[in-house]
């Protein structure tokens, strides 16, 4: 269930960013922003924030070698998908929701691997150690 909730949170930092429809960040302050500025830097400065807690802990957990792997795991199970016949790719915002989905899944990992390495191998890492 933690897993879930992490790829929740982060699917939602990157929709509530960006995604197909005009119900996001970056289409609002485009659209609206300029009337109300104050409100766009402090909602640009909480998605930050959600991207830095994210990011920080995704590249301290698997790094940027494996964000990519991950990356490239979803990648290939996509392509088997679509070589399958399962999944199409000619609509362009279904493909914006499915980069959307490969990118919270990769920061979802990252926010979720201590545990699970610490689960598997029963080791803590520095930095849950209590001093």
């Amino acid at each position: 269930m933690g897993f879930l909730l992490r790829w929740l949170c982060a699917f939602g930092l990157l929709a509530a960013t960006f995604n197909p429809s005009r119900f996001n960040y970056i289409a609002w302050v485009r659209d609206y922003g300029h009337m109300n500025k104050s409100l766009a830097v402090l909602l640009g400065l909480l998605l930050f924030i959600g991207y830095v807690i994210y990011l920080r802990a995704t590249l301290r957990s698997i790094g940027a070698f494996g964000m990519l792997l991950v990356l490239a795991l979803v990648g290939a199970g996509l392509w088997v998908l679509y070589d399958l016949g399962v999944l199409r790719l000619d609509d362009r915002s279904f493909n914006v929701w499915l980069g959307l989905f490969a990118l919270s899944f990769v920061l979802a990992i990252g926010l979720s691997w201590s545990i699970v390495r610490r689960t598997l191998s029963g080791q803590a890492d520095v930095d849950d150690v209590d001093a």
